[in-house]
């Protein structure tokens, strides 16, 4: 078998995956190096996983509203063990499909952990057994020379890692990682970060049932968002039970898993039965050797690239969270796939990083595309824009007559009555600002969303009903 290939990718998750099968397409001879399971992050342990314990959390919030529309549910009981050995099962499955995939695509997967040796040169050691999700003959084993391979492009593609900050104790507690090997909850959590994984998270585990401390050390959640919509969800975390703290941080973690004691830096104890760091994540560069490469990094910290992905030496790329340009999964995909069809496929493309839509999958939901208020304030000025806003109970509570209220925003520059930013806190907010994209690609003013007919009732309808 040679070890010679036109393409070496190293990491099989999302932005991996897809420049290795689009390349593959284009009649490329690719391999892709993986030391972990295939699916990177948002597979294994990430926005799948992730979103399917949001479903199930949910059910607590519609089991309380069921009376209301006349249904007499009885002993209600849930068993976080089985939602979680469910959601492990469907991570397994789709597993195999990613795996499944890159042979159908004609792409080599070559197990274990790639490092450069030079740069045109990696090295692959030997995957534990206990992180293989199948083997084969060509998988090193433990212990063996590593495998050399070379080619004449590499990509790096290997994702991010939850970043542990330096607090004593930390070692016994959780990053978001270890949440999805859990096989039962304990009665109660303490979260540190106002990140939007912190946030999920404690909405997740609000809604099965673990009474869930937040500690903040700023003086609001979801920095980078838009402030408003982040205070939006703010309040009805908060009338959910989560137990916000801001201006607290931890100043000391003792104890063992299981049963734990949280010193905050104000010196308040806090016992608690886990807990989770959500504080922010890094791209996981150590390993890669990359000075052996020549590859430049930003103190070690990121891979800097062009606008085509490249880095300073002129056959190595990089996608995704490496890159730590936007890290969410689609953008990963479409660099990957940009890269493939301009280098393999003779159609030369860039990604817009100008235009992406993001979601927090806290409850309620957060979703925004476009400027938040600040920074269109910042661009056009307090007194170039126009913000339009409504704030109500949507229809589906008002029989339960309560919840938190949705929030519906446009901000629109004045001088042009171009709509720079659509956000929405509330029931199925991604599923709306994703056609909301759209329009705003397209240059959407308000007035065009004047014109636009209403679809009665619906909560998505005052968005072309809100008044000038």
């Amino acid at each position: 078998m040679s070890d010679h290939f036109d393409l070496i990718v190293l990491g099989a998750g999302s932005g991996g995956l897809a420049a290795a099968k689009r390349a593959a397409s284009y009649g490329a001879r690719v391999a892709i190096v993986e030391g972990d399971r295939v699916g990177g992050t948002c597979v294994i342990r990430g926005c799948v996983p992730k979103k399917l314990l949001v479903y199930g959390s949910a059910y607590k919030h519609l089991l309380a509203d069921a009376a209301s529309y006349g249904w007499s549910m009885g002993e209600v009981r849930h068993d976080a063990g089985t939602l979680l050995a469910n959601v492990r099962a469907e991570v397994d499955r789709l597993n195999q499909l990613h795996i499944g995939l890159l042979e159908k695509a004609g792409v080599e997967l070559v197990r274990g952990w790639g490092h450069f040796l030079d740069s045109r040169s990696v090295a692959v050691t030997a995957t534990p057994a206990t992180l293989r999700d199948q083997s084969s003959e060509s998988d090193p084993a433990p212990g063996s020379p590593p495998r050399i391979l070379r080619g004449e492009r590499i990509l790096i593609a290997v994702g991010g890692r939850p970043t542990r900050p330096l607090i004593q104790g930390a070692e016994h507690c959780w990053v978001s990682d270890d949440l999805f090997l859990l096989e039962s909850l304990p009665e109660r959590v303490v979260i540190v970060g106002a990140g939007f994984i912190a946030c999920e998270f404690a909405c997740i585990l609000n809604g099965l049932g673990v009474q869930v401390t937040q500690l903040v050390r700023g003086d609001h959640l979801l920095r980078g968002f838009d402030l408003e919509a982040a205070h939006a969800v703010q309040e009805g975390m908060e009338a959910g039970g989560i137990d916000i703290r801001f201006a607290h941080s931890p100043a000391q973690i003792a104890g063992e898993p299981g049963a734990l004691v949280v010193t905050t830096q104000s010196g308040e104890q806090i016992a608690c039965g886990g807990v989770l760091l959500a504080t922010g994540r890094h791209p996981y560069l150590e390993p890669l050797h990359l000075d052996a490469a020549g590859v430049a990094t930003d103190n070690g910290r990121r891979i800097p690239v062009d606008r085509n992905q490249a880095t300073n030496v002129p056959h190595i790329y990089a996608v995704g969270d490496a890159t730590d340009v936007i890290n969410l999964t689609p953008v990963a995909v479409d660099e990957g796939r940009a890269f493939a069809d301009s280098v393999y496929g003779g159609k030369p493309r860039q990604v817009n990083h100008d235009l992406v839509a993001s979601a927090v999958f806290s409850q309620p939901e957060l979703a925004t595309v476009g400027l938040s208020e600040e920074e269109a304030i910042a661009r056009c000025g307090p007194e170039g824009l126009r913000v339009h806003r409504a704030r109500f109970r949507p229809m589906a509570q008002a029989l339960p007559a309560r919840g938190p209220r949705v929030l519906l925003k446009l901000v629109v520059e004045a001088a042009t009555d171009r709509v720079l930013g659509v956000q929405m806190v509330g029931e199925h907010a991604a599923e709306i600002i994703q056609m909301a994209a759209i329009a705003i690609g397209m240059g959407a003013t308000k007035a065009d969303f004047d014109r636009t007919m209403a679809l009665h009732p619906s909560v998505s309808e005052e968005f072309v009903t809100m008044a000038n």
